[in-house]
């Protein structure tokens, strides 16, 4: 598999997309395991690589996110010692560190020899990094179904329904200390399929509660907030962001305030 994954990096030119292609792999690899390990029965799939690998986001991203919907039968302990014997018997020079918070659970994998082996770095011991973050107490109101992914392997995963993770971006938006390109990318993409994705108000708000205390904020008048906090940004700086992350760097040229404010006054 190791051999398979640096075959994916040698047919890209471009050493950004073959980075990103590597990483990728190795997300597909960690779900593969995890649905081995049957943890899927506990945990459902969220944030922006569900999106990419389920749902065809146009977008790289970096980390694979869960929240744990039954905590009967939680043992991430577990699943992540198969996770690292499965990537050490493929062939991959690994390690991995597990920290339990008080609410978030987060696992580091790291995989030496793999970037120099793919012409991306003149250091053995430089390492590609994926990670893995469990949110174990999430916010109620979610939708979750089960998919089959075949994106360079097959899983089977739960995760949350368009609308649900629609949600859970909008709170990012709303929430987050600092603008990331790559939340306002993925709001232009949710709001421009037909029909637009709308997101899950119930979590939205139940989310939004328990960040920002009970009734501080309105989830409903996400739109209006996010108009507003617009207007301080540049977009610009919003699309070089996010470009080194999407298939078709070209695209980051949407990304405009015109383009936001108009999705977000639909």
């Amino acid at each position: 598999m190791k051999e398979e994954a640096l075959g994916l990096a040698r047919d890209q030119p471009d050493p950004t997309q073959r980075l990103n292609l590597l990483r990728e792999y190795l997300q597909m690899f960690a779900l593969r395991s995890l649905h081995e390990s049957e943890a899927f029965l506990r945990l459902s799939f969220v944030g922006g690589t569900a999106l990419r690998l389920l749902f065809n986001l146009p977008r790289f991203s970096e980390d694979l996110d869960f929240f744990l919907d039954e905590p009967s039968g939680y043992d991430p302990v577990k699943w992540m010692d198969k996770l690292r014997r499965d990537m050490s018997l493929a062939g991959f020079a690994v390690t991995l560190r597990w920290q339990e918070r008080e609410t978030i659970h987060a696992a580091w994998v790291r995989v030496a020899e793999l970037l120099r082996q793919a012409g991306l770095s003149d250091l053995e011991e430089q390492k590609l990094s994926i990670r893995l973050e469990i949110d174990t107490r999430p916010p109620a109101g979610a939708v979750s179904h089960t998919r089959v992914v075949t994106r360079h392997m097959m899983s089977a995963v739960r995760h949350h329904d368009l609308p649900s993770l629609m949600a859970g971006k909008i709170h990012a938006l709303c929430t987050r200390r600092y603008a990331k390109g790559r939340d306002w990318y993925d709001l232009l993409w949710y709001r421009s399929q037909r029909p637009p994705v709308e997101p899950n108000l119930a979590l939205l708000q139940n989310a939004l509660d328990q960040t920002e205390g009970v009734g501080t904020v309105d989830g409903s008048r996400w739109a209006s907030q996010l108009l507003e906090r617009l207007e301080s940004l540049d977009a610009s700086k919003l699309a070089s962001d996010v470009r080194p992350f999407l298939e078709r760097p070209s695209d980051a040229d949407a990304i405009t305030g015109e383009s936001l404010r108009s999705v977000l006054q639909q």
